[in-house]
């Protein structure tokens, strides 16, 4: 079928006489608008469905969530026949997400869908300790993460907390895409809805500190700056910081204020200095130990310490994990929890410190794709066999315990907060923590190149892209010969000293590739599935044996992985 005659399906008295009335006009005036609005439907990838707000296929609307909600709808009546079935739907901050959460609970509803829906916008994680909490069948909250003003999202969870996964995620597809929009139920039943409110953030928040929580060390004497970013994270985590103690929270009030338009932002994303830059300026001001922001659903985390200069300085994602995880498995070492059966949940283009650590400690680390689901895939899988202790992710993500099944910044924080505090009485900081770690498992040093393509021809560009990265891999990076190729798609893994090859098939098939040189170099590329871009993860390491060696180590690397950068044309 054509753009065109996808188009003038929604010319049908199945929509309103508003979306008519857009799509006409841009027939009439061959606008762009028509081709990018309607050439594909929008997919679910590694973060569910996320797209730009407005009229169409590829857009997300009335029409392309009522389809998503009506397949879902379908695929549990079919999991679970002769239930009461119950789904719990959260939504953040941005435009529309409030009416986009009533709407698919009017789509459930009249499917006969009992709804815990939340009177206000909460975050992710709180929704996937809700659905645990509550035994709902499965849940839904609308967010599109960190991405501009303009998107919104949608993502689906499982009975057990976590995002779904293999084979559900495919079943609910296939049902979606079997739901003609005329078949969507829109017309809801009220007395099907249990509204959630503020009471559900006492029962998250102690959850939150009975998983992240060791040691009450000096939490009256940590200067905290907490941001929301505009985010939802108002809600939740500057009570949870207060019930656990910790005495000097300044909070920067400006960001404090939820709103989908982030005004105060370029992006409101914590993994970029820029987002976090009025909360360090606070902290300049206050004289803070640690910055914390999280992004607008409230489940990624982005911290800054003070560094060996004394200067606030954002931790990446690794660099936060490691230091999180290190303590934890510490801190279960010390309390005698380690059995050897416990272990922690990585990811493919996470750093590869994180099996050092799991090896120190004793314990597995198991690694998945990109995506948190992934992580909690793990849980499920290994419950009852295999405890799992925490799990973590380049992307500002990180969990402690099992009790959410997702990223989840609030229990992070309190942990992350615990240690400032820790390393504070203890006349150290959590920067010089994280060159302890170094100086026992080797430093690694990471960057991140994000090459953005936007539409149809910038989707071709990518694809393009990863089939020459994959028919023709570089024989030498940053003056190191290619070793190991990894092949997610393929599953194969190529020795290119030896040219043979050995089967990956312990993770499902993804397009991504990564490249290893015999220094230990790590390259991984591989396709956003939420955002038009191509990523590239790089990871470099060596060997330090002082702070004095940590500035000179981490200038030589990084000057390296500019060198990966050149080479490969970045």
């Amino acid at each position: 079928m054509t753009t065109l005659e996808k188009a003038k399906l929604w010319l049908t008295d199945t929509f309103d006489e508003e979306t008519q009335k857009t799509v006409q006009e841009w027939i009439d005036t061959n606008s762009d608008e028509l081709e990018d609005s309607f050439y594909r439907e929008l997919e679910f990838g590694t973060g569910g469905m996320r797209g730009i707000m407005g009229v169409g296929t590829n857009r997300l609307n009335k029409y392309t969530l009522g389809q998503a909600t009506q397949g879902l709808a379908n695929y549990l009546h079919q999991q679970f026949p002769n239930q009461e079935i119950k789904v719990a739907i959260a939504y953040d901050v941005r435009h529309n997400s409030k009416e986009f959460g009533k709407m698919c609970a009017d789509v459930l509803t009249a499917n006969g869908i009992k709804v815990l829906l939340f009177k206000e916008h909460r975050p992710t994680p709180e929704l996937s300790f809700t659905v645990r909490d509550k035994k709902c069948n499965a849940g839904i909250v609308l967010t599109a993460s960190h991405n501009p003003p303009e998107y919104n999202g949608y993502k689906v969870y499982w009975n057990d907390g976590a995002q779904i996964v293999p084979p559900d995620d495919e079943n609910i597809i296939k049902e979606v895409y079997s739901v003609k929009f005329s078949e969507i139920k829109f017309n809801g039943n009220d007395d099907l809805i249990e509204w959630i409110g503020p009471e559900q953030d006492d029962v998250y928040i102690d959850a939150c500190m009975e998983n992240s929580l060791y040691q009450n060390v000096g939490r009256d004497n940590l200067n905290i700056v907490f941001t929301s970013i505009h985010g939802t994270t108002y809600a939740t985590v500057p009570d949870a910081l207060k019930k656990a103690g910790f005495k000097k929270v300044d909070l920067v009030r400006e960001q404090m204020i939820p709103s989908g338009n982030f005004p105060t932002v370029d992006s409101p994303n914590p993994e970029e200095p820029a987002a976090l830059e009025m909360a360090m300026d606070l902290a300049r001001i206050t004289n803070g130990d640690i910055v914390l922001g999280t992004d607008p659903d409230g489940d990624r985390l982005g911290i800054a310490v003070r560094n060996l200069e004394g200067e606030m300085q954002l931790l990446n994602g690794n660099q936060t994990n490691t230091i999180l995880t290190y303590y934890i498995l510490d801190q279960w070492k010390k309390a005698g929890k380690i059995t050897g059966k416990e272990f922690i949940g990585s990811t493919i283009v996470t750093s590869d410190i994180f099996y050092e650590i799991a090896k120190k400690f004793g314990v597995d680390c198991k690694v998945g794709l990109t995506g948190f689901k992934w992580i909690g895939k793990m849980i499920r899988d290994f419950e009852g066999k295999e405890k799992f202790v925490c799990g973590g992710e380049e992307s500002f993500g990180f969990m402690t315990g099992d009790f959410v099944r997702d990223k989840d910044s609030c229990g992070s924080i309190l942990l992350a907060c615990e240690i400032a505090a820790w390393c504070k009485a203890n006349d150290t900081t959590m920067f010089e923590y994280m060159i302890e770690i170094y100086k026992d498992l080797g430093m690694y040093y990471e960057g991140l190149v994000n090459v953005v393509r936007k539409g149809r021809t910038g989707a071709e560009e990518i694809i393009q892209m990863m089939k020459d990265f994959r028919e023709n891999p570089p024989k030498e990076i940053a003056g190191s010969k290619v070793a190991i190729v990894k092949d997610f798609q393929e599953q194969t893994s190529l020795n290119m000293m030896t040219n043979t090859k050995s089967v990956m098939d312990d993770i499902p098939k993804s397009n991504v590739l990564i490249y290893y040189t015999e220094d230990g170099t790590k390259v991984c590329v591989r396709p956003s599935g939420t955002e038009p871009k191509i990523k590239f993860y790089v990871s470099v390491k060596d060997q330090i044996t002082s702070k004095e060696e940590f500035k000179e180590k981490s200038a030589s690397l990084k000057q390296k992985i500019n060198q990966v950068k050149a080479d490969l044309k970045l």
